[in-house]
């Protein structure tokens, strides 16, 4: 079976625990929901924020929604002048038969400008 990378992210209104893990839990929900992901499917996931966000790591999240066995790991972004604040990035590597093209990538609320072309009607709006 293929190996694949899924790729996410989402942004958050204040560095809190829990809009943290709400807004993680959140984005590999609408994650698994768009790409009929089981638990069984995740080899790893490797999680970034960016450095304003330090409150909690969303991996603390991932294991809250169930990913006990499966390896995560969090990283700060890349900081970059004038990029995407309180954005917390995912990249969720799953085994799969699906060809990359039927892959259905998920940005929500402000991270829907980092890949526009990604995002399906509501996405910018997602949990106001």
């Amino acid at each position: 079976m293929p190996l694949r990378a899924l790729r996410a992210a989402i942004t958050i209104d204040n560095d809190l625990p829990d809009e943290v893990r709400g807004a993680t839990t959140s984005l590999l929900e609408v994650l698994y929901e768009r790409n009929g992901l089981t638990h069984d499917d995740v080899v790893s996931i490797l999680f970034t924020a960016t450095q304003d966000i330090q409150s909690t790591p969303p991996a603390a999240a991932a294991r809250s929604f169930g990913l006990v066995d499966v390896p995560l790991l969090c990283a700060q972004e890349m900081h970059v002048a004038g990029s995407l604040q309180m954005c917390i990035r995912l990249m969720l590597h799953i085994d799969t038969d699906a060809p990359r093209s039927e892959l259905r990538h998920v940005f929500l609320r402000g991270a829907t400008k980092l890949r526009p072309e990604l995002a399906e009607p509501g996405d910018e709006t997602f949990g106001s």
